[in-house]
């Protein structure tokens, strides 16, 4: 597979861009999460289904436009007024109070009350002549004609009522042209649209959430941002791994021109992992498919990590950021406790990238061309009971459903150089490796 064209015309997203799409979907992922339990956005929700309700909407219309002429605390107010500031009822109660007509009811309660028909008595006295004259007068006929009356007693209720903390409080929310501003609800709703401007709300109301569909189903179960600087402070370990704990892991291949170092070619700067091949000459153990160990001279040294001691995983995805130099081989992978099976996330043979699935002595996989080794790329993994899938960057280079591992499997990575390719120096560095269940 060859991946140029592919580069070339933005088929294959490039490794920094990509990088920070994740990290930024990855960030806003946790505070979509963060905000879905956050008091405000609970409060905001309450706070929508009471705005957006239609008895919210109606009260709104209803305080909003309602005139305060169509008010009964108007009409009352009016009626109220409209007997208060009549002359004849001011008069009727300017007699009710009045010293005469005191005089005068207790004058007809009198014998001499009966008197008062008798014309020549009442131009003898001037009681009888002062009580006739009252008895006469317009200010006792108003007296009469209001007292105990209808409308007295409307009067006397209207006065109560308008009189009452609880109409004066109505009457002077109605007179309000603004008394929409004056409820609870108007500061329900400002309170609702102060947290629908609320940053956090805003992304959370604004965010298409099917862009985490595929992050929210991993878990991260190992990391590894090479933070330490010895191999002990580490989750990894150099050497080989055996399924015997009696065999010797740490050693060399007769058939190879590298001499596995024993974690001397293992480096990390600024964070990034570094193993390098080395021309400098070694004797050490290696291993002779038919001489066993044997001490052999070398030329180049080089190392081998694995996690098998300290992390292994069935299923997930699998994850590093790599670059790569020299015209030798470097390799991410997943081992077992026995040779098989082996899955080649990332090999780099000098010339081509190789990706694929050794298992059951045969090797189902792809060669890709179109990389420059020497950039980062983030070589990916995906492992299901079903099938394996193969990632650089965001682009998928090879699927298979064919002899699928069952068994937890270790990270590894290795530079070594074939015994019939030609030796030379350069080094494999990692950015970073992740692990994920999915």
């Amino acid at each position: 597979m060859n991946l140029f064209w592919k580069k070339l015309f933005g088929g294959i997203t490039p490794t920094t861009k990509l990088e920070k799409y994740e990290t930024d979907l990855v960030q806003a992922m946790h505070r979509y999460a963060e905000i879905e339990n956050s008091v405000e956005l609970a409060e905001y929700n309450k706070l929508f289904h009471v705005v957006k309700s239609a008895e919210f909407q109606e009260k709104k219309k209803t305080l909003q436009n309602r005139k305060y002429n169509d008010t009964e605390e108007y009409e009352v107010t009016k009626r109220y007024n409209k007997l208060h500031h009549s002359p004849a009822i001011q008069l009727y109660y300017k007699v009710l109070d009045s010293e005469e007509l005191v005089e005068y009811q207790n004058f007809k309660e009198s014998p001499e009350y009966e008197q008062l028909g008798d014309k020549k008595k009442v131009k003898t006295s001037e009681l009888f002549k002062r009580m006739k004259d009252y008895e006469k007068s317009k200010t006792y006929k108003t007296y009469v004609r209001f007292h105990n009356s209808f409308i007295i007693k409307e009067y006397e209720e209207l006065k109560a009522k308008v009189s009452s903390p609880e109409f004066q409080k109505s009457n002077k929310f109605w007179e309000n042209e603004k008394r929409w501003h004056t409820t609870p609800e108007f500061q329900k709703q400002e309170r609702f649209y102060e947290l629908l401007k609320n940053p956090d709300i805003d992304f959370y109301i604004n965010e298409k959430t099917e862009r985490f569909d595929n992050y929210r189903k991993l878990k991260l179960t190992f990391q590894d941002e090479f933070e330490w600087n010895t191999l002990d402070k580490s989750h990894w370990n150099f050497g080989f791994h055996y399924k015997s704990s009696n065999l010797i892991e740490d050693h060399s291949f007769a058939n190879e021109k590298q001499a596995n170092n024993s974690g001397k070619n293992v480096d990390v700067v600024n964070g990034v992992l570094r193993l390098e091949t080395k021309h400098e000459k070694v004797t050490t153990r290696a291993w002779h498919s038919e001489k066993g160990f044997i001490q052999k001279e070398f030329h180049y040294t080089s190392d081998v990590l694995q996690t098998a001691e300290k992390f292994r995983q069935k299923y997930g995805v699998f994850r590093a950021k790599i670059r790569c130099t020299g015209h030798i081989n470097h390799a991410f992978w997943l081992g077992a406790d026995d040779k098989l099976p082996n899955v080649k996330i990332f090999h780099y043979d000098g010339k081509k990238i190789n990706v694929g699935n050794a298992n059951k002595n045969i090797f189902d996989g792809i060669k890709i061309t179109g990389l420059n080794p020497h950039e980062y790329y983030i070589y990916s993994l995906i492992w299901t009971k079903k099938e394996l899938i193969w990632m650089v960057n965001d682009l998928e280079v090879y699927r298979t459903a064919s002899n699928i591992p069952i068994q937890d499997m270790y990270l590894g990575f290795n530079s070594f150089i074939p015994e019939k390719k030609h030796a030379g120096t350069g080094h494999i560095d990692v950015d970073w490796v992740r692990v994920y269940t999915n």
